[in-house]
């Protein structure tokens, strides 16, 4: 999971409850020197540091991070398993660049959320009136 795409983690670095909008905030994993937050309590490699990456488990990809991958698929247009095989080949550097160039929002040049396709730059206005309905502040709108 990029971070930088995340609707919490957006949230955070733009301060938006300052803008009327609740959302949780997250200042990411790996930002953080944290394991990852999704598959942590349930991998002692993650837990203990033994691996950096999924991709360096034996048992990759594990069907926790099999459903976690499908699940974004549906939900959020990226792919858990895409990333790492990126990642694994190219490095975190050039997936990052991927990443920047994919989520940036041609309105506004600032980054569109994986997890419902706003930009939090341009895009504050579309969060408040879903925030309002309480609805869809995790969904993209097909």
């Amino acid at each position: 999971m990029n971070c930088g795409t995340c609707s919490s983690f957006l949230a955070g670095t733009r301060d938006i409850r300052k803008l009327g909008v609740r959302m949780p905030y997250c200042r990411g994993c790996r930002p953080r020197n944290k394991s990852c937050a999704f598959l942590k309590k349930q991998c002692r490699l993650l837990t203990e540091g033994t691996v950096t990456f999924c991709y360096e488990c034996p048992k990759f990809p594990c069907e926790r991070l099999v459903a976690l991958d499908k699940r974004y698929r549906e939900r959020y247009h990226m792919s858990m398993l895409e990333n790492l095989a990126f990642i694994k080949d190219q490095g975190t550097d050039a997936f990052l660049h991927k990443e920047a160039e994919k989520w940036q929002c041609s309105r506004c040049g600032g980054t569109i959320s994986c997890h419902n396709g706003i930009c939090f730059d341009c895009g504050i206005e579309r969060l408040k009136a879903r925030a309002v309905k309480k609805t869809g502040l995790y969904r993209w709108e097909e």
